[in-house]
């Protein structure tokens, strides 16, 4: 096996675990979903607490979880809440959501209490921190599969000419990030030392745009562009019990987060040249 082979040709320090099924794809097979988010979690923090043990000291693993751990009862819940901290309304309604949450509480227990009950118990667990990522937009990936997709789907639509149906209101709102921003949380958090973290799981963001107000700025760009706004009952939902905004001052006092993208960078300096390079010759504008 692959982890087989890297077990046995190298030393692990730190694990970055990135993949998963993502959460509208989920919804389709929980099943699937569980077995691939769940259990190859568990498989890799069994790796770093066996690399924990053999090596004498604990082994990083930097987990990027989701704001689809939350779970906000109702919009009007939503609305008036404003900024969401990580201990917070965490009662997710969908498999992913479930499926990151679980994981975020496996890694607290490989941690501070993996086999707390065994005569030979080590105190040399896992190093076990974690992000709750927003919404995600990448202008060289393709979006497939979340739920927060409506974002870049239409960013990608526009530079392309082709028009695009929003599953979600115009009103809806949710926080982003650029990738550029995901990398670097993910980076810092790695490098953070272990005795300024005050807490496992971390949320960073950066903007909170509405999808209305996502069009506009892609309209600025794109003038061509053609957007409706056709909600689908369901994703819209799910959209429903995720916050608005996060609280990531947690992020900031602890190891300096600070984005370097806010919405007119992300927008002026990255994604919009980004994606016109990348659809050149596209009826696009």
């Amino acid at each position: 096996m692959l982890l087989g082979r890297l077990v046995a040709e190298y030393e692990i320090r730190t694990i970055f675990h990135l993949a998963s099924i993502l959460s509208t794809k989920a919804e389709y097979n929980p099943e699937t979903a569980h077995r691939i988010n769940v259990e190859g979690t568990l498989n890799l923090l069994r790796l770093a607490v066996e690399q924990s043990s053999w090596q004498g000291r604990p082994v990083k693993f930097i987990y990027p979880s989701s704001i689809a751990a939350y779970g906000i009862p109702n919009l009007e819940t939503k609305n008036r809440i404003g900024k969401v901290c990580e201990d917070e309304w965490l009662k997710p309604t969908t498999m992913y959501g479930c499926n990151k949450l679980y994981c975020e509480q496996l890694g607290r227990y490989y941690t501070y209490h993996y086999r707390q009950l065994a005569a030979d118990h080590s105190r040399m667990n896992v190093d076990f921190r974690c992000l709750r990522f927003p919404g995600l937009i990448s202008s060289v990936t393709i979006p497939s599969g979340g739920t927060s997709d409506y974002g870049p789907e239409m960013l990608h639509a526009a530079a392309q000419g082709i028009p695009y149906a929003c599953f979600v209101r115009p009103d809806a709102r949710l926080p982003f990030m650029v990738m550029p921003d995901a990398i670097k949380s993910l980076l810092m958090l790695e490098m953070a030392p272990q005795e300024k973290l005050t807490q496992l799981v971390y949320n960073v963001t950066s903007f909170s745009p509405t999808a209305m107000e996502f069009y506009e700025r892609i309209k600025k760009a794109f003038p061509k562009a053609v957007v409706t706004f056709e909600p689908h009952p369901a994703r819209q939902n799910i959209v429903d019990t995720w916050p608005s905004d996060v609280d990531d001052s947690a992020a900031a006092r602890d190891w300096g987060w600070s984005p370097d993208y806010d919405e007119d960078r992300a927008f002026n300096e990255y994604l919009v040249p980004s994606v016109k390079a990348r659809y050149a010759g596209c009826k696009d504008e």
